[in-house]
């Protein structure tokens, strides 16, 4: 298993990047390619006394910084530490590709180099949602797609369902339409079209509207949205932990499970090989369990189960 990590990306980047990746070699032995710049990085590996079989350094000269355009900046900086990690992904040399760095280049990078599924309209981006009883959901769309159609939504909610199973391990996930209130002729001209055809859909549970105020119950394991919703939703979630720090609430159990650093990063969800974004301010251990996520995608084939299920459908 071979793995590339983007280690430039990120506010506190290469330096929390190879804290996290010391802690994944301290639990694993599957190969790390670490990407970006050759000086620094062998300074770090040397300062935190990091060598391992495992551990590989691919120089890369460049790095795309957080307001570059994402299509301009790969196109001029081939040498990007983003740029040659898509390319090494795409040429089959890692398995697995994570950045915190620009997210729109990202997202450029997965569409472009690797591709979506066939049959996948639009790939798509979710968020882990805390729930009250401890367990875990997902909330897809989070900002990959502002507008969309509700075929579009249709897809990202089998997208999500495969998720919640195969890698958050919910054997049934029960799958929601968000909207504004809980009758099945409520909502929007997008949720009304979209709700007939989650109805309709017998690859995963469909169990109809769901309020903003169950986001956080067991109502709902997957609840589906359009990007532009889902990422106003998302950053009122990360403004709630905010507020919940600012009080000194953070050490309480359930506001403690909304710091970003517990999930690490989210996928794209509907392309060929995992891709996984990090947030621009990870630490070590949102590092590490980005990298933990990306052994876990690897493992299941979660990628090939997504095209069997498209090529069924």
């Amino acid at each position: 298993m071979n793995i590339g990590i983007d280690m430039m990306g990120g506010d506190f980047a290469p330096l929390e990047a190879v804290k996290g990746v010391k802690q994944y070699l301290a639990q694993s032995e599957h190969h790390v390619y670490c990407i970006g710049d050759e000086i620094q990085l062998t300074e770090f590996f040397q300062q935190h006394e990091i060598s391992s079989p495992f551990l590989h350094l691919v120089p890369a000269n460049e790095t795309i910084g957080y307001h570059e355009h994402p299509t301009k900046a790969l196109k001029e900086k081939p040498n990007s530490s983003i740029a040659i990690g898509f390319k090494l992904l795409a040429a089959g040399e890692i398995d697995a590709f994570l950045s915190a760095g620009n997210t729109g280049a990202m997202l450029v990078g997965a569409m472009f180099s690797i591709k979506p599924i066939k049959g996948i309209i639009r790939p798509t981006i979710a968020s882990l949602l805390p729930k009250l009883n401890g367990k875990t959901g997902l909330l897809v769309d989070v900002g990959f797609n502002a507008d969309c159609k509700p075929e579009q939504l249709n897809q990202f909610a089998l997208l999500g369902n495969l998720y919640a199973k195969h890698i958050l391990n919910i054997p049934v996930p029960k799958v929601g339409l968000l909207n504004v209130g809980e009758e099945e002729g409520k909502g929007n001209i997008l949720a009304l079209a979209t709700y007939p055809l989650l109805k309709d859909n017998k690859a995963f549970e469909f169990i109809g509207n769901v309020e903003g105020r169950a986001i956080f119950n067991d109502k709902a394991d997957v609840i589906v949205c359009d990007g532009f919703t889902g990422n106003v939703l998302l950053k009122t979630a990360e403004a709630m932990y905010d507020a919940a720090v600012h009080q000194n609430l953070q050490k309480d159990v359930f506001f403690n499970r909304f710091h970003f650093e517990n999930y690490g990063g989210t996928p794209v969800l509907g392309i060929n090989k995992p891709v996984i974004i990090g947030h621009g301010i990870s630490n070590a251990k949102a590092f590490l369990n980005m990298l933990l996520l990306a052994d876990k995608m690897i493992e299941t084939k979660f990628c090939e189960i997504i095209t069997s299920n498209f090529e069924t459908v």
